[in-house]
């Protein structure tokens, strides 16, 4: 059984740290694998080292030809069975190059179509009912679609991400965010885009610097042209409230988050619509007691608050008001946190990914 992932571009974003993961741990998996991208990104040197076959196919325009003739060629002349696609684009190219062969295509759902319309919603309506199945990487965001969309429920699967544990256990050399030290050093992982709401824990950190706690904030994320406004009115609070690079900082994008992770004393997320949240996941990994708001895949991913604490969505005064308890009962989050990280382990590791994948593709096959 072989599996061909598709995907775009490889940048450093959750999906691609997820396939990333993959890829470096790829003699775990009961089947082979190759990967196939469009373009290149900050993880290229990182991927083509991960001893997996990689192959750069790019179409120079939609629906281009030649591109979808090249993409049929390497995938019979690699004897691929399933096309596992990680965008919808990727599966409109697969059910087209694939025409006529006993290749399967099937896609990853790694978001939500909120805000999607015209041509790009077209594509990822008509991607859902191609495939042979769907997997999604919650159970939260699987029923969202099965029931928005009328999806047949034995054709949607649920595949958590993974979490590589190796990048946090293997973190030896620490390497200091800041120049000095303080009581409580906090921090955010995450780029800034719509998925996200790092605003709300900007007005948090207000609220904790006015009722005088000795901290520092660090976010570790890019500031992305196409959403600049998000990071921008972060940094402008902060500026505007005598924090920034006083008590927050911008660290920009981080390839050692296992180092950022393992300094913090609390982990602090505030998502719009995720459909996982590794970030979250590696700061439970590292131990970290995790704070996230009351979205539907953050109370899966701590298990309605057993293994994290939850706060209201865009109600910064409900999140002071859960930190200050944390302030006052450190050992009693440190034990949930350390729950947190078993339960992780258990749930999150390569091997389950790999595990569970094998058992859809054998189904798809058979």
């Amino acid at each position: 059984m072989k599996i061909a992932y598709m995907f775009g571009a490889l940048r450093r974003g959750g999906t691609e740290t997820l396939m990333l993961d993959l890829f470096r741990n790829g003699q775990k998996a009961d089947f082979q694998f190759i990967g196939i991208h469009r373009k290149g990104g900050e993880y290229r040197e990182d991927f083509y080292s991960s001893g997996q076959k990689l192959f750069l196919l790019y179409p120079h325009f939609p629906l281009d030809i030649f591109y979808i003739l090249k993409l049929r060629k390497l995938l019979k002349n690699n004897k691929i069975d399933i096309v596992h696609a990680q965008l919808s684009i990727e599966v409109i190219y697969a059910k087209l190059a694939t025409l006529g062969t006993k290749i399967k295509v099937l896609q990853t759902v790694h978001n939500f179509d909120f805000g999607m319309k015209g041509f790009s919603a077209k594509i990822f309506t008509k991607s859902l009912k191609s495939t042979v199945g769907n997997i999604f990487v919650s159970n939260f965001q699987k029923n969202y679609y099965i029931k928005k969309y009328g999806l047949s429920p034995e054709n949607q699967y649920v595949v958590y991400n993974c979490i590589s544990f190796d990048k946090i256990d293997n973190q030896k050399e620490i390497v200091p965010l800041l120049p000095e030290n303080c009581e409580l050093l906090l921090g955010s992982v995450g780029n800034f885009v719509y998925v996200r709401t790092q605003i709300v824990i900007c007005r948090f950190l207000k609220l904790l610097a006015d009722a005088n706690y000795d901290f520092r904030f660090v976010f570790a994320g890019l500031r992305i042209d196409s959403q600049a406004h998000l990071y921008d009115e972060c940094v402008e609070f902060c500026r505007q409230n005598g924090l920034l690079n006083t008590k927050v900082f911008f660290l920009g994008g981080r390839k050692d988050v296992p180092n950022v992770l393992c300094q913090l004393d609390a982990f602090i997320y505030s998502s719009a619509h995720d459909t996982f949240g590794i970030a979250v996941a590696e700061a439970m990994t590292a131990g970290v007691p995790v704070f996230v708001n009351d979205w539907g895949v953050m109370n899966e991913l701590t298990a309605d608050g057993e293994f994290g604490t939850v706060f209201k969505s865009d109600n910064p005064q409900d999140l002071f008001e859960k930190f200050t308890d944390f302030i006052k009962n450190r050992n009693i989050y440190k034990q949930k946190a350390e729950n947190a990280n078993k339960f992780v382990r258990e749930n999150f590791s390569v091997e389950k990914i790999f595990e569970n994948l094998n058992k859809i593709y054998k189904n798809i096959i058979n």
